[in-house]
């Protein structure tokens, strides 16, 4: 069964930088198609960017374009979200999902069937 490890999150001011890993286990990392997603209380989970098996095809949301940056490692079973000039509405839970394609149509988050348990993300000063 595939394995989702998020980690990175933290305490950071606006204006910062984080990058967060999600580690995968459990499958062949090169076969998948992977998300970051975030989640704030009392909102719906949002896309925030995906990035296809190859590494080839990258998506980002409308509020993260141009501050954060996907990346993958299939080698280190690995993914990555970099998140720079991060603002206090970046704050959220942010989850990695995967799903066996080489890339999905819309990031978003009935495309994906596993998950992560999530790591928080504050931005505050």
């Amino acid at each position: 069964q595939l394995q989702l490890v998020e980690s990175g999150g933290g305490l950071v001011q606006p204006g910062g930088s984080l990058r967060l890993s999600c580690e995968i286990s459990g499958g062949t990392t090169k076969d998948y198609t992977i998300g970051w997603f975030r989640q704030a209380p009392g909102q719906e989970r949002e896309g925030v960017s995906c990035i296809s098996r190859s590494g080839g095809s990258t998506t980002y949301g409308d509020s993260v374009k141009g501050r954060f940056t996907i990346s993958r490692e299939n080698a280190m079973n690995t993914v990555y979200l970099q998140m720079n000039s991060l603002k206090p509405e970046d704050t959220a839970v942010y989850y990695c999902a995967a799903r066996r394609t080489v890339m999905v149509l819309l990031c978003a988050k009935h495309n994906f069937d596993s998950w992560g348990q999530g790591t928080q993300v504050t931005v505050s000063s």
